[in-house]
C-alpha cells in the first residue's frame, strides 16, 4: 500500500517528535538521576527520533519546501509537547499557553499561504 507523500511525513514527524520530547524532557521526572545517567539515555532515545526524522524530511522534501517541512515539524513538536506536558509531566496548562500556541499555529498557516 502507497501512502500519500503528505501522510507518510507527518506521521513520521509524529513519530520522531515522540522519541524527541522524551529525550528532551522525560528527565525532569527523574532529577535524582546523575546527569551523566540523563544524558546517555537522552541521546540513546534521540538515536531512535533521529532514524524517523531523517526519513521525514528525505520523503517530504519535493512535496514540501524546506521551509514547510520545519514548519510542520515545529507545529507537531509543540502539539506533543502540549499533550506530553498534560499527560506524563502533569503540569497545567492555561489559556495563555493556548493561545500563544495557537498564534504559532496562524504564523504556521501563513508559511503555506502562495503570495
Amino acid at each position: 500500500m502507497n501512502l500519500p507523500v503528505p501522510v507518510v511525513t507527518i506521521g513520521l514527524l509524529v513519530a520522531s517528535n515522540v522519541f524527541m520530547t522524551f529525550a528532551w524532557y522525560g528527565h525532569l521526572k527523574h532529577k535524582a538521576a546523575p546527569l551523566y545517567i540523563v544524558i546517555l539515555v537522552s541521546w540513546g532515545i534521540a538515536f531512535f527520533e533521529y532514524c524517523l526524522m531523517v526519513p521525514a524530511n528525505r520523503i517530504g522534501h519535493g512535496y514540501f519546501s524546506a521551509v514547510e517541512l520545519k514548519t510542520i515539524q515545529e507545529v507537531v513538536t509543540l502539539s506533543i509537547f502540549l499533550v506530553f506536558t498534560v499527560l506524563y509531566l502533569r503540569e497545567p496548562v492555561g489559556l495563555n499557553h493556548v493561545l500563544g500556541f495557537a498564534m504559532i499555529a496562524a504564523g504556521a498557516w501563513l508559511v503555506f499561504q502562495k503570495w
